[in-house]
């Protein structure tokens, strides 16, 4: 779905959605309380949100999955595989599609293996089970399935919590106060414009900026297009880079693009003079043979302070390994 406007006011449509919203609060919370988490022997990292909609999740994911490979912990993603029809399974980027496996879990396994399973606790005992030292969970804050060892929640500098009110009526997935105290660490993710700071503690807060990479930029005018929660974010990073957008389409998040609809934004840019660029989430969903005619911008997370997100990390599973340790 596209993120809904009134989700940062507290206007009619919203007030009339705060009775639904109330309930979905409450069945979370329900859930949340009734089912109790299982371990598996590797340390577990979930990478959350508190808010619906694009947070910069993905990226902030596979970079703490980074920091893990390069101190020798084989990080494995674990995944629902949200859109996707294989279930059980470790991602093959070679032979498995987007359809197959959600468009997420592909393109995270460019980083480390994916295991999905909308059981979270069997994808990580897959993955324990192909050599995982340790678990990235991307999304799942909210999936009381597995347990985890260190929670991370991301927030969106430029957007903050909306209008606080939770889903249909606002973009909150949980109550705030009850998802706060589960969590471990915050991360706001671009300038911090709604002052979330202030907000999150007694939790350490981390600061990250989306560092776009694209080829050079062309020289004629671009159509962009895109499918993930706030399509705005992306424009705004081609236009930073310099890049003349002749247009822009919207699609819902986490769409499927069918062979007439990719065909049809192909035609517009040939008729136009134009180039197509999209994001590396939507890339992936798109067939190999027409991959050529389009473009992608791809992000990373720039940390404001590296070796802080790094030390914390590491002190927290250094607490697991403790923790796990037998007793003489």
């Amino acid at each position: 779905m596209k993120t809904p406007s009134f989700w940062n006011n507290r206007g009619l449509i919203s007030s009339l959605l705060l009775p639904a919203g109330k309930i979905y609060a409450g069945l979370t919370a329900l859930r949340l309380k009734c089912r109790r988490p299982r371990r598996v022997n590797v340390p577990v990292v979930c990478i959350g949100n508190l808010t619906a909609g694009g947070t910069g999740k993905t990226p902030v994911a596979a970079a703490i999955a980074e920091i893990l490979q390069r101190h020798g912990l084989n990080p494995f993603f674990v995944s629902r595989g949200y859109g996707g029809t294989l279930s059980g399974v470790i991602v093959d980027s070679l032979h498995h599609s987007a359809a197959q496996t959600g468009d997420e879990p592909l393109l995270l396994s460019r980083t480390a293996p994916v295991s999905i399973n909308p059981d979270r606790f069997r994808a990580a005992e897959l993955a324990v089970s192909n050599g995982a030292k340790s678990i990235v969970m991307d999304d799942g804050f909210q999936n009381p399935g597995l347990h985890k060892d260190l929670s991370f929640l991301v927030f969106d500098g430029g957007v903050g919590l909306g209008n606080r009110r939770p889903i249909p009526s606002g973009p909150l997935r949980e109550n705030l106060a009850s998802g706060l105290k589960r969590a471990d660490a915050a991360i706001i993710v671009g300038k911090d414009c709604c002052h979330l700071a202030g907000n999150l503690s007694p939790l350490p807060v981390f600061s990250a900026m989306i560092e776009a990479q694209a080829p050079s930029r062309p020289d004629k005018p671009v159509i962009a297009f895109a499918g993930i929660g706030r399509p705005r974010k992306f424009y705004d990073s081609l236009r930073q880079l310099g890049f003349s957008l002749q247009q822009t389409v919207d699609f819902p998040d986490h769409h499927f693009y069918p062979r007439a609809e990719l065909q049809q934004l192909i035609d517009r840019a040939q008729k136009s003079g134009a180039v197509l660029y999209t994001t590396a989430k939507d890339f992936v969903k798109i067939p190999v043979d027409l991959q050529p005619l389009f473009q992608v911008l791809e992000i990373r997370i720039r940390w404001q302070d590296p070796a802080a997100v790094e030390d914390f990390i590491l002190s927290r599973l250094q607490d697991f390994h403790s923790q796990s340790a037998p007793s003489a």
